[in-house]
């Protein structure tokens, strides 16, 4: 079975993960890519992922340029200590040669989620306002999409940019929040599960030694990515942030998930922080959870299988080895 997907992205080193996955693996079938800030500005996001495709011989698949700020909190500073100031790990490349489609990101996906209604699974691994702005666009496509699948928030695990925030969510809270009391299916891969997901060292030696496209370039980006993990959190490599959005789509078995209507605190020290309520009991004395969609947030994974997935996306016939 083939699904349809926009990736919505920020590239970023993971998101370039992301990308060559959605490409290279016979489940999907990628008929976009948008952009938006959060790992670099948009404009940089957009020429790397032109870049992504080019070097990956897809550069027929269209790029649409997004949101280049949050809704209504200022702009966080772009973490080039995380991804480097090209995103890419300082590796400085050519320039694309392609260009992105005059289309605004959130109008590619309204017209996309019309053209094909129940086939398009958004794939949401940046922040969430070119979704938050689609559906304003045109509140019908939450009743015509076939799911959302978003890398980002926590709910048990602590948080990359505050004790309780993940990155993406807390980039634009107000954009999150809206997207997640839309009555749309809503997959939430966070932090829960990605900091379960370990890539090392050897599993990028070798895709780098069997693919000839972009192997080499894997593995140089993700030296810089490996040493700021190594630094912060005492891995020996780098998490699986947002390649676990794209396996999700591909093998949901791999993923064990709660259900319950989430909230996002969009202000005050908890900002960015997604809140589930699991129980849904009426006795709360907040009420903001009520009359909301239920959405699902994965809490566990297979991690060894994820992986395998991984390399073997990065290493199969795709390539042209």
């Amino acid at each position: 079975m083939s699904h349809k997907i926009i990736l919505d992205t920020d590239p970023g080193i993971d998101d370039a993960m992301a990308l060559f996955t959605a490409l290279a693996h016979p489940a999907i079938d990628l008929i976009g890519v948008t952009t938006t800030f959060g790992n670099v500005a948009v404009s940089q996001a957009t020429r790397n992922a032109l870049t992504l495709l080019e070097m990956a011989q897809a550069s027929h698949i269209p790029v649409a340029q997004g949101g280049a700020s949050p809704w209504i909190v200022p702009t966080p500073p772009f973490p080039d200590f995380v991804h480097g100031a090209d995103g890419f790990g300082n590796l400085h490349l050519p320039l694309p040669t392609t260009s992105a489609i005059t289309q605004p990101a959130p109008a590619f996906m309204v017209e996309q989620i019309l053209k094909h209604p129940h086939e398009i699974t958004i794939v949401a691994i940046g922040p969430l306002d070119n979704l938050a702005t689609a559906l304003q666009l045109n509140p019908e496509i939450a009743q015509l999409v076939k799911q959302v699948v978003i890398m980002g928030g926590a709910i048990e695990h602590d948080g990359n940019v505050s004790p309780v925030a993940e990155a993406n969510i807390y980039c634009d809270p107000h954009a999150a929040e809206h997207v997640m009391a839309a009555s749309w299916p809503v997959v939430m891969v966070g932090l829960d599960v990605t900091h379960q997901v370990i890539l090392d060292r050897a599993l990028f030696e070798r895709i780098r030694d069997q693919n000839p496209r972009v192997g080499q370039f894997m593995y140089n980006a993700v030296q810089f990515y490996m040493r700021f993990y190594g630094s912060i959190r005492g891995i020996q490599g780098c998490y699986g942030h947002d390649i676990s959005a794209v396996a999700y789509v591909i093998d949901p078995t791999l993923f064990q998930t709660i259900e319950g209507s989430i909230c996002v605190a969009t202000e005050g020290v908890a900002i960015g922080q997604t809140i589930i309520d699991r129980h849904g009991l009426s006795s709360y004395a907040l009420k903001n959870w009520n009359h909301r969609p239920k959405q699902k947030a994965c809490v566990g994974v297979d991690a060894e299988r994820l992986r395998a997935l991984f390399e073997s996306s990065m290493t199969n016939e795709f390539w042209g080895q």
